[in-house]
């Protein structure tokens, strides 16, 4: 199983793109998604934009995600 973490382009360089994933930032390949832009949503994995995703859908998964990490999701795993 794949789990894909939720992240918004902020800077587009080349075949990368600078992320914020939760507060951290980082780059990540973009090969799979060479039509993203600027503020657009997408889905890591293993250092790669793998779809794009909207806003509602990313904001979601994002409180999903803070949820697992504090230990007060529903979710199992």
């Amino acid at each position: 199983m794949c789990i894909g973490v939720p992240a918004k382009v902020i800077k587009i360089k080349a075949e990368k793109a600078l992320v914020d994933v939760m507060g951290s930032k980082m780059f990540v390949g973009i090969v799979f998604v060479p039509e993203v832009q600027l503020n657009d949503f997408v889905l890591l994995h293993a250092g790669q934009a793998m779809t794009i995703v909207d806003e509602k859908f990313a904001k979601e998964s994002m409180e999903e995600w803070r949820n697992i990490m504090n230990g007060t999701s529903d979710t199992f795993i």
